[in-house]
């Protein structure tokens, strides 16, 4: 995997329409699934209890909370492009997204991404990207959607 290294709003802007790469997969665990809902007191089964999700879940088997995977997105997102030179960075907005299939415990996911547009709010750069999270030796996605960052670079 390449990654790519963007240090200013005119070089985000050369890539404007064009796939921006794909990340390594991630292995998704019992345990960050467990920490996931301790964190966000979502404690219901079909994530927690394994035994039950094996006899009583379509899944067969633990299953991600969706805005888990959503969370990921900056971390895949970073091994994809290295934007530097910054002062700050903001997820700003998630335009659409749709869960397509369940991510089972155990696991492995990666992220697509395209440059859907860059657009110059005085000086920080809007950056709207279509996104899919892969999952390994499935044909459909977890999920795909449009999320923005805005990226505020140093000069």
């Amino acid at each position: 995997m390449s990654q790519l290294t963007i240090r200013s709003l005119q070089e985000l802007e050369q890539y404007e329409g064009k796939e921006m790469g794909v990340s390594e997969y991630h292995t998704i665990t019992q345990e960050q699934i467990t920490k996931f809902a301790e964190a966000t007191l979502d404690y219901q089964w079909i994530h927690l209890d394994g035994e039950r999700a094996k006899t009583e879940s379509p899944f067969g088997a633990t299953i991600a909370h969706g805005y888990l995977t959503v969370s990921l997105l900056p971390y895949l997102w970073s091994q994809i492009t290295s934007i530097e030179n910054l002062k700050m960075q903001v997820n700003y907005e998630i335009e659409s997204l749709r869960f397509n299939q369940a991510v089972t415990v155990n696991s492995r996911v990666r992220l697509r991404a395209m440059l859907l547009s860059v657009k110059n709010l005085r000086g920080i750069a809007k950056a709207r990207l279509e996104v899919t999270l892969e999952i390994e030796g499935s044909k459909k996605p977890a999920y795909t959607g449009i999320i923005t960052f805005l990226y505020h670079f140093n000069d």
